[in-house]
């Protein structure tokens, strides 16, 4: 991949967006000081949610999406993290996440949303910040590697543009790709 300096982002880049409910949320890059609020995030998410985040990085022996091992760097590894206010305090209910797949122009995506906030939007509006900010990095490719029965993941690379196949024969497993040059 050619490289250019990455475009830090400042500290004004963030959006207030409304999910279908009405609810108003920040999503932003994830920093340095969000380390701990990310962790009980992703330590409060069901284990079959975890489960299905984390597909990817396990099975493919790749790391980069796991939340301790992945620094963020703007450009081979980005985060979203989406916070609203829950009873007066400012609470993280979603992340989304891309690592670059090395020797190559591909990134794979992961992504949670906390279970009270899921099907209003949030998860799509994460993926569309990450898609765009991988396209600005130059990467050809975004993937998804999920387990067949994770159907609110297919719903969403479905309504996102990403193809879908079975990995080689294998029917637990499913891989998403979207084309990030067009």
């Amino acid at each position: 991949m050619k490289r250019r300096p990455a475009e830090q982002p400042g500290a004004c880049e963030h959006w207030v967006e409304k999910l279908s409910d009405g609810s108003a949320v920040l999503i932003r890059p994830l920093r340095e000081e969000d380390h701990e609020r990310d962790q009980r995030f992703v330590s409060t998410i069901v284990y079959e949610a975890r489960r299905f985040r984390f597909i990817a990085g396990l099975s493919s022996g790749m790391p980069g999406l796991d939340t301790q091992l992945m620094p963020v760097d703007y450009q081979r590894r980005m985060a979203y993290v989406a916070l609203a206010h829950v009873n007066g305090q400012l609470r993280q209910i979603g992340i989304s996440r891309y690592a670059a797949i090395p020797e190559s122009r591909n990134c794979e995506c992961a992504l949670a949303v906390s279970e009270e906030w899921q099907r209003k939007g949030l998860g799509s509006l994460l993926m569309q910040h990450l898609i765009a900010a991988a396209q600005r990095n130059g990467y050809h490719c975004m993937i998804s590697r999920d387990l067949a029965n994770n159907y609110a993941m297919h719903r969403l690379t479905k309504g996102l543009g990403f193809t879908s196949r079975y990995l080689a024969g294998d029917v637990s497993e499913i891989l998403h790709e979207l084309d990030l040059r067009t």
